[in-house]
């Protein structure tokens, strides 16, 4: 796919997911803007010194300064792709006010907020957002013992599939992808029992998010497609 002289914002992309990401939107051209909370998710990014990376360092992408400063400057913008975000364990009973409310900032406000600097990048050039919903978001009853997590994710997907509307005449399409338990070095651990076969490797969930997030994809809006390998 290609994606030469277009920029693309990749949140969350000094993650595994995120990392895999930035890799096939490089092999294809694309200039990537990476924005970072920590210097510890730099000094582990394999793209740090890409010549086609630019990394901003904020605090907190549910602040509109942040959010700003992480879209400042760009005269163009073909895609945004909205990686970031957070989970949370637990029961109801033991998640409380404020722990919920860090849910809805990290994972839908966010989101909503990096989603509307793009639409003001864009205009009316067109381009492309991919949002990550998760299966929780799709598949309720999924979130139990997560419901914190899986609220806010739905919240995510119900505002992908609203904007795709809205925007669908400036030629952005916007889509989200909804993960399931994706096969990391963190996972296995977490689940040593598990089938780890059945789960979607990192670099094939990147695909599905850089396909939606490329000029190949003409068509496609307001999809929140499952990638759930066989799980």
């Amino acid at each position: 796919m290609d994606f030469s002289n277009r920029n693309v914002v990749v949140t969350g992309g000094t993650g595994m997911l995120g990392s895999a990401v930035v890799a096939a939107l490089l092999k294809g051209g694309a200039s990537c803007r990476v924005p970072y909370v920590h210097q510890g998710e730099v000094d582990r990014f394999e793209h740090r010194g890409h010549k086609q990376v630019t990394l901003v360092a904020v605090k907190d992408l549910s602040d509109e300064t942040d959010v700003a400063k992480t879209y400042a400057g760009l005269t163009s913008l073909w895609a945004s792709i909205h990686i970031a975000g957070g989970y949370l364990w637990g029961p109801v009973e033991g998640t409380d006010k404020a722990a919920l409310q860090a849910q809805i900032n990290m994972n839908f406000v966010s989101c909503f907020l990096c989603c509307r600097a793009a639409v003001k990048a864009m205009g009316a050039n067109g381009g492309r957002i991919v949002n990550i919903a998760a299966r929780p978001a799709l598949e309720w009853r999924a979130g139990a013992n997560m419901s914190a997590y899986g609220a806010s994710k739905a919240a995510v997907a119900a505002f992908t599939v609203a904007l795709s509307e809205e925007v669908a005449k400036d030629g952005i399409l916007v889509n989200a992808v909804a993960p399931s338990i994706m096969d990391t070095p963190v996972n296995r651990k977490d689940m040593p029992r598990a089938d780890f076969d059945k789960w979607p490797k990192v670099e094939e969930v990147a695909a599905t998010i850089v396909f939606l997030a490329s000029p190949d994809n003409r068509v496609t809006r307001g999809g929140v497609i499952p990638v759930y390998g066989k799980s």
